[in-house]
């Protein structure tokens, strides 16, 4: 089985790098987080002509008709360019409606997203730490309002439509849309202020539920998360490499003692045990692109093990970077700093890393019949 891309989706990676290396220099990150900027404008303007951001949206709804694989590609390039655009979060919002809303919400919101008009973002926690469903206390009331504050949203400085999860007036979980015109925003000080999160306040804000409101809330989101989770396992993935070919370069210009220090063996050890993260974070991804590109049965796992993956080679590449280079790693005026900002904002964009481990840890057992404990879950009755 063939689990790579074929050239025509290669071309497309080519056309949004070469793209990105005039349009977007690791100089553009720095200025937007030197910024009150929530995102470059620019850029993100730069997508909607690109059609990057209606990759999976039908072109009856506006977009380009894609794909999933060539969304993971640009997805990439995005990470690898560490652009200042909330492309992943804005398109897991997309995503959701996709695949839960009705065929009119499709047709009001998703030419909207192609078009870049619409940003969404992911308001989820209500507090600091995992989102379980007994923690949700945000109501969505009987005339269609929402009611309750939402914490850490990723790129929610920038965004005007959220996903929100929410309780009925019967107390069932429900996802719902709610413009936030009408929310109080709150934008976090974040570690990466090129890409802030934010928090809102929802009091009477206008809101309606994603799709007809009778699925399951929670599992719709566990869906959503999931085929999110794959997309920015390959930014991650990108951010990774872009900061491992810096270094690669650094340790081979630098010399101490007469020779490259990228000579020495204990940089050896590192930058290969680096190499070992990213190839195992690649493979991972490749797979969770084949699962999502193909809506396979295996995407809840494969999802897992791509976050897992690529989130530690992320961290690991970017914490190597900045040690590395040195002295000089540590200073403002290199873009290493840039890198680690971007890596500890991505590993908490979609739940923290412990809690998408724990996930991993599950759907294994589920799927070799064991419960939590590592026992053999005994046979259904009947």
């Amino acid at each position: 089985m063939n689990f790579d891309f074929s050239e025509e989706q290669k071309l497309l990676r080519t056309i949004a790098r070469d793209y990105l290396e005039d349009r977007a220099p690791l100089g553009l990150a720095r200025s937007v987080l030197e910024s009150q900027a929530p995102m470059s404008g620019e850029l993100w303007e730069g997508a909607a002509e690109m059609g990057w951001l209606g990759a999976v949206i039908p072109e009856s709804c506006g977009g380009a008709g894609f794909g999933h694989a060539e969304l993971v590609l640009i997805a990439e390039e995005l990470g690898r360019a560490l652009a200042p655009i909330p492309f992943v979060t804005s398109a897991a919002v997309a995503e959701a409606i996709l695949v839960a809303g009705t065929d009119e919400q499709r047709r009001r919101y998703l030419p909207g997203f192609a078009a870049g008009e619409r940003i969404g973002t992911l308001a989820l926690a209500e507090a600091r730490g995992v989102v379980r469903p007994e923690s949700v206390r945000t109501r969505h009331r009987g005339d269609g309002t929402l009611a309750g504050t939402k914490v850490g949203a990723p790129d929610g400085a920038a965004a005007n439509l959220a996903l929100v999860v929410a309780r009925d007036d019967s107390g069932r979980l429900v996802l719902v849309l709610a413009e936030l015109e009408e929310a109080v925003r709150t934008v976090d000080e974040s570690i990466d202020p090129s890409r802030p999160s934010a928090g809102f306040t929802f009091d009477g804000t206008p809101a309606e539920p994603l799709g007809n409101g009778e699925e399951d809330g929670w599992r719709v989101l566990r869906r959503v998360l999931d085929r999110a989770a794959v997309v920015q396992a390959f930014e991650q993935l990108g951010t990774a490499q872009r900061a491992f070919d810096l270094t690669r370069e650094q340790i081979l210009d630098r010399h101490a003692f007469g020779r490259p220090i990228g000579s020495f063996q204990a940089i050896k050890h590192r930058m290969s045990d680096l190499y070992a993260a990213l190839e195992i974070a690649r493979s991972n991804c490749y797979f969770a692109a084949w699962a999502l590109a193909n809506d396979g049965p295996g995407l809840a796992l494969a999802a897992c093990t791509a976050r897992v993956a690529a989130t530690e080679a992320c961290n690991e590449a970017s914490v190597e970077m900045v040690q590395l280079f040195g002295g000089a790693g540590f200073t403002w005026e290199l873009d290493c700093h840039l890198f680690y900002r971007r890596a500890q904002n991505l590993a908490l964009a979609l739940g923290p890393p412990g809690e998408w481990r724990d996930r991993l840890v599950d759907r294994l057992a589920v799927d070799h019949g064991l419960d939590a404990s590592g026992r053999t879950e005994p046979a259904a009755a009947g």
